[in-house]
């Protein structure tokens, strides 16, 4: 899908989750969109210095920064956001336009195996990463005139399946936090979204030792459609059709028998060893 890259030239973005798939797409669409400059943070060092070093080298030295970064840790997204706004000082006199809060993991398992340990690692990356992130760059917001954030989700916060209760709970937490302060920021000039990848090919797959459906796009696609939900200010951005989809019924009264024979039959399949979507 193509956006208007106009939209994006001359501002600047912090991206969260950088070194790797759909966040490394939005940097690099950022960029190629005439963005004047783009902080890129993961706490992945050895993959954040090689793109750093070859964005640098593609987009010029002052528009890239990497800014290593646990970003479960409070104190270090302020350090963050702190750290961005004086990097986009020279050029944008500290203006922090958007914030990606698209650090995030997908957590799996039965419920009955996952201890507290597992459900606040979760909490802690999937959610409060992103809850510290707005809190830190709100007030920033506030003082320049308005910004936008955009909270990356997932298509599970609208079809929570068997062995992802974690992640479903997770990313639903995110959406509604997310359109809460939506409302909450408006008058302030302060655009909030929450955003889906949709069916992306990145290092989530690899993890769970899943192969990608053949419908999965690549990061680039998913970072495009996204990108265009950002333009238009959208309340939620879906990441692809089947993200969209997938919402617009899956609570609803009117379809929940065939949801029950959907959702149970993908139980049994991944009970039964075959991890289905």
């Amino acid at each position: 899908m193509d956006y208007n890259r106009e939209y994006f030239k001359g501002k600047t973005a912090v991206v969260t989750g950088a070194a790797s798939g759909i966040g490394l797409a939005l940097v690099e669409e950022l960029l190629e969109s005439g963005a004047s400059r783009a902080v890129m943070a993961d706490i992945n060092e050895a993959g954040l210095e090689e793109h750093e070093k070859r964005l640098k080298t593609q987009y010029g030295e002052d528009r890239v920064k990497g800014i290593v970064c646990n970003v479960t840790v409070e104190e270090n997204i302020k350090n963050l956001i702190d750290g961005s706004a004086e990097f986009f000082g020279t050029s944008s006199g500290g203006k922090l336009d958007i914030l990606f809060n698209n650090a995030g993991a997908a957590f799996a398992g039965l419920f009955g195996d996952m201890k507290n340990e597992q459900w606040k690692a979760a909490f802690d990356l999937n959610f409060y990463s992103a809850l510290y992130g707005m809190r830190a760059v709100i007030p920033i917001m506030i003082k320049q005139g308005g910004g936008q954030i955009i909270n990356i989700i997932s298509g599970i916060a609208f079809a929570p399946m068997a062995e992802q209760t974690i992640y479903s709970a997770t990313k639903a937490a995110l959406n509604g936090l997310s359109l809460a302060m939506r409302y909450e920021h408006w008058d302030d000039n302060i655009k909030i979204s929450s955003a889906t990848p949709g069916t992306t090919v990145t290092a989530i797959f690899k993890a769970s030792g899943v192969t990608p459906p053949d419908s999965a796009q690549t990061p680039h696609q998913s970072a495009s459609r996204i990108l265009n939900g950002v333009v238009s200010n959208e309340r939620i951005i879906f990441g692809d059709d089947s993200d969209l989809n997938g919402s617009r019924d899956c609570f609803s009264f009117e379809v929940s028998e065939g949801k029950d024979a959907y959702f149970l039959h993908n139980a049994r399949e991944r009970r039964a060893g075959n991890l289905v979507f």
